[in-house]
């Protein structure tokens, strides 16, 4: 089956909020389910898309007629492309009955692999789930980056020593999560950290640890003192607060802020290859991308990911070749154009 055929059979298998859209915007679900909602007014998804929708890219072939190289190194691995999964939850609630998070995942983490990325798999009350994405990633050589909730260390510590032991490639929390009711209903010390308790955490970890949720320069400075390796510009914890602005819009600030220090991932309306482009020319070095790949594995599991993958891969591998730019390493800021 083609994208267009598995799209359209996935329309009659997920629901009821989600409603495979031709295009993942945000405003079908309206603020009926995490993320693409968020409190009211409902519109962080739809932001994040429309702002990614107002930056061009500017051609030039004029240049050495060379391939495209998608590939992207990270924390001494390399991957056949910068377009890493997103970790999503309470499939089941939102997506349909046909995968709860644990059936999710164990289609999803291999079938990353297998392509040559990457999924980060969520985490949520049922401690099940992080042990069972991280026991699926174990079968894949470690390929995987299971994400926490900003549990109290405690918590944080029992579900660390899991991933330690089956050596996991790298661990992330986001830290955007921190309103959640349930983590309100911890006690102590669940919700937001300090640097200090971060760098407690991180230092408990045996692999490149992530802090997903940044949304400002200091934050991202915070998350540097603390030791991350890495961090994911995100405003998914838009599922507990609304009106924040895009990630597109307070990427560049972030990554100047930043200079290189850690890797830098960008989450929130990214849904082509050429937005992906956009991404690393405004400073992100991968992206993630968790909503718009829901369908395809309700709908043909594996082989369905693996054209997602092929139709987003192969738009990014096209935008390098019309702007002359065949390496990740040459995409800059010089490469779009952003309409004022």
């Amino acid at each position: 089956m083609n994208y267009n055929e598995i799209l359209e059979k996935a329309r009659g298998m997920v629901g009821p909020y989600c409603k495979a859209c031709p295009v993942c915007n945000g405003r079908a679900c309206g603020n009926a389910m995490p993320g693409p909602g968020s409190k009211i007014p409902g519109n962080v998804s739809a932001r994040n898309y429309d702002k990614w929708q107002e930056i061009f890219v500017n051609m030039d072939t004029i240049c050495p007629n060379a391939s495209a190289d998608t590939s992207f190194e990270l924390f001494g691995r390399s991957f056949a492309a910068p377009i890493f999964i997103a970790p999503l939850g309470a499939l089941s609630m939102h997506y349909g009955e046909l995968h709860n998070d644990i059936s999710y995942n164990r289609i999803l983490v291999p079938a990353a692999a297998g392509y040559g990325v990457c999924a980060l798999t969520g985490d949520g009350v049922d401690p099940e789930v992080l042990k069972n994405a991280a026991k699926d990633m174990a079968a894949v050589g470690g390929v995987g980056i299971p994400t926490i909730k900003p549990w109290n260390k405690e918590f944080v510590f029992e579900k660390l020593d899991i991933l330690n032991k089956l050596g996991i490639f790298a661990v992330a929390m986001d830290i955007d999560g921190a309103g959640l009711p349930f983590l309100k209903a911890m006690n102590p010390n669940a919700g937001s950290k300090s640097v200090e308790e971060l760098k407690e955490i991180i230092s408990y970890a045996d692999m490149p640890f992530i802090i997903k949720g940044i949304m400002t320069p200091e934050g991202a400075l915070k998350a540097v003192a603390a030791g991350a390796k890495g961090i994911v510009v995100s405003n998914h914890g838009g599922r507990v607060q609304g009106c924040t602005p895009s990630t597109a819009e307070v990427l560049p600030a972030i990554a100047e802020a930043v200079s290189g220090a850690v890797k830098i991932f960008v989450d929130g309306g990214i849904r082509s290859g050429v937005d992906v482009y956009k991404a690393l020319a405004l400073g992100a070095d991968a992206v993630l991308v968790g909503r718009p790949v829901v369908p395809f594995i309700y709908a043909e599991g594996e082989e369905g990911f693996k054209v997602y993958m092929d139709r987003i891969t192969g738009e990014l591998r096209d935008t390098m070749t019309m702007c002359g730019t065949p390496s990740l390493k040459d995409i800059s800021r010089d490469n779009i154009y952003i309409a004022k």
